[in-house]
């Protein structure tokens, strides 16, 4: 399997188009049924991992307001 490291420098990051391209997170499909997630000011600093079941339970939550009391909403 490969590591996230090999895996950097093909994947293609996507930053919401809410961040109005401020800094940001970025997301990408590092393969395998990984999704890393990165600080878009840092693109060559640490990445963070999840399965791809973990970050579509992340972006259900997020759908559903799970995490509005974070941002004050």
């Amino acid at each position: 399997m490969a590591t996230v490291q090999s895996q950097r420098s093909k994947a293609v990051w996507k930053k919401a188009t809410a961040s109005g391209g401020a800094a940001c997170v970025e997301v990408a499909s590092l393969g395998n049924g990984i999704v890393g997630m990165r600080d878009s000011k840092d693109r060559g600093g640490p990445i963070l991992t999840y399965t791809i079941h973990e970050f579509a339970a992340f972006v259900m939550g997020v759908k559903q307001g799970e995490f509005d009391n974070l941002i004050g909403v």
